[in-house]
């Protein structure tokens, strides 16, 4: 209960007492009820309450109103009942009963609340002051004197717990609910109370109900005791561990404090072996509910890392992809949603529904996997994109039979875009979409009798920024536009020839799709970068010097023809020109009697070596063309044998070789260069050469792959025949010296230039050189060497019903003039200028003229051809590009296949059929200077008729964009 309380008297008066009134307003004598220990009465009571109520008499001597205990008379009653009884009631608990008095007064007005409690301000205490008026939350006894410390041990000597009974009017007061209040002692002058009120009622409780303080909680009459705790499956009842029970319930009330004070006393009564046990009942089933919860987490965790990943890889692959697993159709779009690319994947199989692969079957890199009903398993992911702004998935099949060959075909329709790359094709299409080609092994051959040229990649790129890579190992087959419609199809079969060494069991198609913003930027991230890594100084020289200088072929159809005086006769000739440069003298392979002698014929080259350093001192340079074939007539044949240097016969011993047929050796075996003992034997072979004659250079003629023996088997399994040039060419790097070899599937390491394949001296010829370059560039051959002027053979198409590879070409004779002017117009522009029958031949004045000019403007494209050479060498970017490589957003120059530009400085458009004089010229956005008659014309759009007299040739120079008219 608070103590301090005021009443409405002035402050500081001494009251006479509280009392109460009966309806007469007779007074009634105020009646102090105190608390004891003890539930029942006795002997001792009567004694014990005489002199309690004697103490509590006196005690109104000292300070009547008011019950102040200082922390020492608190801490000395503590002591003083311990030592005396140290199994009685606390102190906290004989306070209450000894001080604690309910005060029941009736005034002469019931039921009105003379005054309501309220805080007062006042004025700062001194700590000990202020000590003296201090009150715990809990009712406190009052102070206790010497006198009254000895009637409580007196008291409590008599029997443990006895109780003075409340005063019946008192319990019926409480009992009823109404509200009592303890006396409220005056608070003296120098102390100011915490809380003051005064609670007068009415004397008559039965004829009116008592008011309510609407500013108090009404106070319970008793509060039962505590109910049973069941602890281990054993009910205890509250008097088992609360022998204070009835005590508390008398001496609580239900103000806020004290509801907290009485529940604090409670909790310190119970056993503390109940409180350890209902503590580690709390621990375990908390513990419980930390695992419990726990475990939903991280199962709710790795579920949205499941999800997460598989909405990822769904928007990996079916955001910019489209894939019907039933019918296989796809579609790939751009960021708008446009189709970039369309085809059917896995024609081969049948129109079903796929599962899911096992686990077992699954791969590490996280590709998503479907399998067709044990026939065949497709595998899709990213791939590692070279740039940004470009994005690649991996492709790949695996079939689980022998005789399913995976086959995915995509739409090369023009309404699809432009499709370029591949390589050359037999009939010399420059847009791959335009050629007919049945499915066969993607391999060199010739031309002439195959489907494709000299020189591959496995590389496709549509107009509209995608491109297709087929990886190096897949056993492919192409086919394009055959019954199957206007389709670009590719395939992974095996057969006993061209993929004959199985690198998996079953067929395998593996290929990476590619899409970029637009075609040029897709191209510039996917070629091959930095060709300058081991590129010494005089290989750099000679890349220079094949720029800047001609290569001069000596013409020899035949063994006789070439001859010591014929190489000597020659180099007169040119030096006699005058107006061109001297360069390299390439002799072909009959510089030996037998292909594979690899040593002079020393009856048609006796002095060679003399010849040879007078070409030296007049500035030429002298090149042999060399071959790995080696002629069964060669006294050589024999020594490879014996040691096992050729490429021998599949599933029988080493010693026997395979034979195949070269040029115009019909039976020759082929030197096995992934024999490490091939190498040091070629290499001695050529050294002993070098040291008879003073050779700068070689070019390397390997053939096709179909010059490699049917059933070949080398040392090292091939993936198939044209890994046989890349083995080749990684062996020589740094034994010779190669400025330029006949075939190839990659960039041959600088200085060494891909020849074109040999061209047929006719109009028909001259225009498939401009596609072949391209064709070239775009694959990814930067360095290019045409054919010499003129062409390399005639081709009597009307006498054979079938060509062969090793034909014996005749030399052409002079060509006719207007095709050798403007054959010579065209080699003006590209990087390599190559002759075998020299202008002087002619005998035309016209011809030398116009020969003389030309050399003048080779010297002005000289400067454009090196520096794109060196970006060339930086970007794998090609020195002769289509013109869609200077504006790939223009659909004007994707067809354009008669044009070309070097680098992105010079437009060319030679005249390249019989007796045209005007022609079609296009020219890109910007800028250009006519090369004829120097006028600015302004690009993107077509000239029409543009006139080229036969002595000149149409050429324009890029301008700086902010050239003005």
């Amino acid at each position: 209960m608070h103590k301090g309380a005021t009443t409405d008297e002035p402050h500081g008066t001494s009251r006479q007492g509280h009392g109460r009134q009966s309806k007469a307003g007779v007074p009634i004598e105020k009646e102090n009820i105190p608390f004891v220990d003890s539930d029942h009465e006795d002997d001792c009571f009567d004694d014990g309450g005489d002199r309690l109520a004697a103490a509590i008499s006196s005690r109104s001597t000292v300070d009547q109103e008011y019950d102040i205990m200082t922390e020492s008379q608190e801490n000395l009653a503590r002591a003083y009942i311990t030592g005396r009884n140290a199994a009685g009631p606390s102190l906290a608990e004989r306070r209450m009963q000894e001080k604690l008095t309910v005060s029941i007064d009736t005034s002469s007005n019931d039921g009105e609340l003379i005054e309501e409690a309220r805080d007062k301000a006042t004025e700062l205490k001194l700590i000990d002051e202020r000590a003296k008026g201090l009150r715990r939350n809990s009712i406190s006894l009052p102070s206790l004197n010497v006198n009254e410390l000895e009637v409580q041990r007196t008291a409590h000597e008599c029997e443990n717990g006895s109780k003075i009974s409340v005063m019946e009017s008192g319990s019926d007061s409480l009992s009823d609910g109404t509200t009592v209040t303890p006396e409220t002692p005056t608070t003296p002058a120098n102390l100011k109370p915490m809380l003051q009120f005064n609670d007068d009622s009415s004397s008559d409780e039965d004829d009116k109900p008592r008011s309510k303080n609407l500013f108090r909680t009404k106070r319970r009459s008793s509060i039962a005791p505590l109910p049973a705790l069941r602890l281990n499956d054993k009910e205890m009842m509250s008097n088992d561990f609360d022998t204070h029970s009835v005590l508390s319930n008398q001496a609580s009330i239900t103000s806020v404090n004290s509801l907290a004070s009485l529940l604090k006393e409670k909790m310190q009564n119970v056993p503390a072996i109940i409180r350890k046990k209902k503590r580690e009942t709390k621990d375990y089933k908390l513990r419980v509910f930390v695992g419990m919860l726990f475990l939903i987490i991280v199962f709710l965790v790795g579920y949205a890392y499941v999800m997460y990943n598989q909405k990822l890889l769904a928007k990996s692959y079916f955001e910019s992809i489209k894939f019907h697993k039933k019918t296989r159709n796809f579609r790939l779009l751009d960021g708008k949603g446009g189709e970039l690319l369309t085809g059917v994947l896995g024609t081969s199989l049948n129109i079903e529904q796929p599962y899911n692969c096992l686990p077992m079957d699954l791969k590490d890199d996280g590709s998503v996997c479907y399998e067709w009903n044990s026939k065949a398993r497709l595998y899709m992911n990213l791939a590692k994109s070279p740039g940004p702004d470009i994005k690649c998935y991996s492709f790949q099949w695996e079939s689980l039979l022998a005789d399913l060959y995976p086959t995915d075909c995509f739409d090369v329709s023009e309404e699809r875009g432009f499709w370029y790359g591949g390589g050359l094709t037999k009939g010399i299409e420059y847009i791959l979409g335009k050629a007919t080609i049945p499915a066969g092994p993607f391999v060199t051959g010739d031309i002439n009798m195959h489907q494709w040229g000299n020189a591959l990649k496995r590389y496709f790129l549509n107009s509209r920024g995608v491109a297709i890579q087929v990886d190096e190992k897949t056993p492919l087959y192409v086919s394009v536009n055959t019954d199957s419609g206007k389709r670009l199809c590719l395939q992974g079969k095996n057969d006993k020839f061209a993929f004959v060494n199985q690198q998996t069991r079953f067929p395998e198609l593996k290929y990476t799709v590619c899409s970029g913003p637009d075609m040029k930027t897709l191209h510039n991230g996917l070629m091959q970068k930095s060709l300058w890594d081991g590129l010494t100084e005089r290989d750099n020289d000679v890349i220079k010097s094949l720029l800047r200088e001609p290569v001069w072929q000596i013409p020899a159809s035949k063994q006789e023809d070439l001859t010591e005086v014929a190489i000597y006769n020659y180099t007169e000739s040119i030096i006699a020109l005058g107006y061109l440069r001297l360069g390299h003298v390439l002799v072909n392979e009959f510089w030996q009697r037998t292909i594979g002698d690899f040593r002079l014929d020393s009856e048609r080259f006796p002095t060679l070596d003399e010849t040879v350093n007078i070409l030296h001192r007049r500035g030429f340079r002298v090149s042999f063309m060399i071959q790995p074939f080696i002629s069964t007539e060669s006294s050589n044949f024999r020594e490879a044998v014996a040691k096992k240097l050729l490429i021998f016969e599949r599933e029988s011993e080493r010693s026997i070789p395979a034979l195949t047929r070269y040029k115009s050796t019909t039976s020759a075996g082929v030197l096995d260069v992934t024999n490490n003992a091939s190498i040091p034997w070629l290499a001695e072979q050529l050294k002993k050469i070098s040291e008879t004659v003073e050779i700068d250079s070689y070019f390397v003629d390997f053939g096709t792959a179909f010059n490699i023996p049917r059933y070949y088997q080398c040392s090292q399994t091939l993936v198939n025949p044209d890994e046989y040039k890349n083995y080749f060419m990684e062996r020589f790097e740094g034994t010779l010296s190669i400025f330029g070899v006949s075939s190839a599937i990659s960039v041959p390491r600088p200085p060494a230039f891909l020849s074109l394949p040999p061209v047929n001296s006719s109009w028909s010829g001259l225009q498939s050189i401009i596609p072949t370059m391209l064709s070239y560039g775009i694959i990814g051959f930067p360095f290019l060497m045409p054919g010499p002027v003129g062409g390399d053979f005639v081709l009597p198409t009307q006498q054979l019903k079938k060509m062969y590879s090793y034909y014996s070409f005749e030399l052409p004779p002079l060509p006719d003039k207007e095709l050798y002017i403007r054959w010579l117009q065209l080699a003006t522009f590209l990087p390599v200028l190559r002759f075998t029958h020299l202008p002087s031949e002619y005998r035309d004045e016209t011809v030398t003229v116009i020969a003389k000019e030309l050399a003048d403007i080779r010297q002005r494209v000289l400067p454009l051809l090196e520096r794109f050479s060196s970006i060339a060498m930086d970007e794998g970017l090609p020195i002769i590009r289509p013109l869609w490589m200077l504006d790939s957003t223009d659909v004007n120059c994707f067809s354009i296949d008669d044009e070309f530009s070097i680098g992105d400085g010079m437009i060319v458009a030679p005249v390249l059929k019989k007796g045209e004089t005007v022609r079609e010229v296009y020219l890109p956005q910007g800028v250009w200077k006519d090369g004829i008659d120097e006028s600015l014309r302004k690009g993107s759009r077509w000239i029409h008729n543009y006139h080229v007299p036969q002595n000149k040739v149409a050429y324009f120079i890029k301008m700086p964009d902010n050239t003005r008219f």
